[in-house]
Order: C-alpha cells, then structure tokens, then sequence
C-alpha cells in the first residue's frame, strides 16, 4: 500500500449514507471523478492511495485512487474506483480543497464483521473517546 493519501471534504453531506448515496449517484463504470484545479505534485505516489472524506470534522470513508486525468478547461480529475469503505471514524479539521495524508496517520478500515461499522460515526467516536473501542 503506498504511504500517501489524500483527504477532502465531502461538501454538503451531512452524514455516511449521503455521502454514500453521492458516490452511488455520480459513479460511472465503476469509477468517480473528483474535479480539482492543480494536479498534486506528488500524484505519482498517490496512485494506490486513498481519497478520505471529511463529514462533519471526522475522516468516515474512503475510495481508492486509480490515477489523475488532465481536462480540457485545464483543471485535473482525481479518477477513483467508486466503491465507498468505511474507516474507523478519526477526528479531522475540515480544510479547503485537498491535503495529504501520511499512511502512518491514516484510519484504518473498519471490520464488517464486528458490526462496528455500522455504528453512527458520532456514536463511534464517543466510544473510541472513551476507549471502549
């Protein structure tokens, strides 16, 4: 796994599933573009990477990064497999545009089958608080 990600927030979700609903929405073959003015200087090592997004001051889900596609008007599309994973929910100031996120303080994936995930991310990160989970 590469050692560079990215965050962006996710403009006008007021949760997970409406940010799920997003992606759903916009996918095309498999795939979701995240317009951005400049390419990112290290955009060779953010392929393989993430793409985290920022609901509500909190990193909740991610999408891995494909590649980076130059537009016509001159602006970049980060190119993303379109299918939507929950992370561990991880306390993050929301910023304009994109950052980079070093894999070492990246949230890790959360685990289905534990039925962590499917706790509301207030609710998730009340407990991690309290380090009961």
């Amino acid at each position: 796994m590469p050692a560079l990600h990215m965050t962006r927030v996710a403009v006008g979700c007021a949760d997970y599933p409406a940010l799920e609903a997003r992606i759903a929405n916009f996918a095309q073959d498999g795939e979701i573009r995240f317009s951005t003015r400049f390419r990112p200087k290290r955009a060779d090592e953010l392929v393989g990477g993430k793409l985290h997004f920022i609901v509500k001051h909190t990193l909740v889900a991610r999408v891995e990064i494909l590649r980076f596609d130059d537009r016509s008007d001159g602006r970049v599309d980060i190119v993303c497999v379109a299918d939507l994973e929950r992370v561990h929910p991880q306390p993050k100031r929301a910023h304009q545009g994109w950052r980079y996120l070093a894999d070492a303080d990246a949230p890790k994936g959360v685990d289905d089958q534990s039925g962590v995930g499917a706790l509301p991310p207030e609710l998730y990160r009340e407990l991690a608080e309290l380090m009961l989970i």
